[in-house]
């Protein structure tokens, strides 16, 4: 039995379920969820990342990471830490960087969070022989404590499931998936009763149970707007108690560990309504309901929210920079440069890529830099926090 029939089967049994129940389904079904199937980066799959891009992406955050751990005082051991790491493309390049300064890399305790099997697969053979030698956790709570931490996490936030509610006449409902008359996956409305708990609460939040740091007041934040809210009908609002989940967990982390995070993706910069959920087909968009496990399934980054979540779990976090803004501050124009020197006949593809990664109408623009990090540490281009 396929997901969808599975889908239909648990919707008609037992009622509608909420859109992140929905979206992990769609990601993590151990049998035909989308991540637990295929590695679906790269030309040849159904969406392009940064790393994938030009190398000089990895290898500028590689250079970002030394100054960091330089500033913390060159603690050994690090945690060097890589949230879902994609096929390896970008640790790849950050090591190699990194080896400008052989003590990081024998500092270095590398961890990859990854919880696909495929994709796992890819990351070891790219990093086979290389140092430090890479171990594997399914959450980032598995990394072992009582170490300074580095971590990157290059668009993990928007692959973290999101609740969605809609503001009607009578006041906010659910927007859930159910079926339609003709058995098919439709999106309704349900509406609000109590909060959730226990098993109920992990379901409706899509299996991810908030971290022991969250605080409550970020935890009691996965819910709709206040009722006093003035937004009109139709109006909808996003909430990811995950993302808010993880920030207050890295937080936590670099507050009692030391450290820093870098976090980058697609987002909000400010609090506000919309319907981002979106479904990758083939580098096409799809609609996220036609293919469930068959395509990938993203919502934009709350980076208000993951900010918010780690300040209260006492780390400092801010300010949020474009992706383009944080290449160029760290040099790309002059990589570029260099590369280019070096390979003539390379020169117009290096410009287009240096174009992609920092453009405002491209990934400049639209990606955003954040980093959360000990209140104590001054971190590079992030001082203001």
């Amino acid at each position: 039995m396929s997901l969808l029939d599975r889908l239909r089967a648990q919707i008609a049994q037992d009622g509608p379920i909420s859109v992140a129940e929905y979206f992990t389904r769609c990601l993590h079904d151990p049998r035909d969820g989308y991540y637990a199937t295929r590695p679906a980066l790269g030309a040849g799959g159904d969406f392009l990342t940064a790393p994938g891009v030009s190398q000089m992406f990895g290898e500028l955050i590689g250079l970002w990471l030394l100054e960091t751990w330089t500033r913390m005082g060159r603690p050994s051991p690090v945690r060097l830490v890589e949230m879902g790491p994609g096929d390896g493309t970008l640790i790849s390049d950050i090591l190699r960087a990194a080896r400008l300064l052989p003590d990081f890399i024998e500092a270095a305790d590398l961890w990859l969070v990854e919880v696909s099997a495929p994709l796992r697969a890819l990351q070891a053979a790219r990093l086979e022989g290389a140092a430090p030698t890479p171990r594997w956790a399914d959450r980032l709570e598995a990394v072992p404590d009582g170490a300074p931490l580095l971590l990157v996490a290059n668009e993990v936030l928007d692959c973290l499931p999101a609740r969605q509610f809609v503001r009607t006449e009578g006041g906010w409902a659910e927007r859930v998936v159910g079926l339609d008359e003709a058995g098919q996956l439709a999106f309704g409305l349900r509406a609000l009763g109590p909060p959730p708990v226990g098993e109920a609460a992990r379901r409706a939040g899509g299996g991810n149970l908030p971290s022991p740091h969250t605080p409550p007041s970020v935890a009691q934040g996965a819910t709709p707007p206040p009722q006093g809210e003035d937004f009109p009908p139709g109006t909808l609002i996003e909430s990811s108690p995950a993302q808010a989940a993880l920030g207050a967990e890295i937080g936590h982390r670099v507050a009692r560990d030391g450290g820093a995070a870098l976090l980058i993706d697609y987002g909000r910069d400010t609090p506000g309504p919309g319907d981002t959920l979106q479904a990758l087909k083939a580098h096409a968009k799809v609609s996220p309901l036609s293919e469930p496990g068959q395509a990938d399934l993203t919502v934009w980054a709350d980076f208000p929210a993951v900010l918010a979540a780690a300040v209260e779990a006492g780390a400092a976090a801010g300010p949020i920079l474009p992706q383009g803004a944080f290449l160029e501050a760290l040099g790309i124009g002059a990589r570029a440069q260099v590369l280019a020197a070096a390979r003539p006949d390379q020169a117009q593809i290096l410009a287009r890529q240096l174009d992609r990664l920092t453009g405002a109408a491209q990934m400049g623009g639209l990606f955003k830099v954040v980093c959360i990090h000990a209140p104590d540490l001054a971190v590079p281009l992030f001082e203001d926090a």
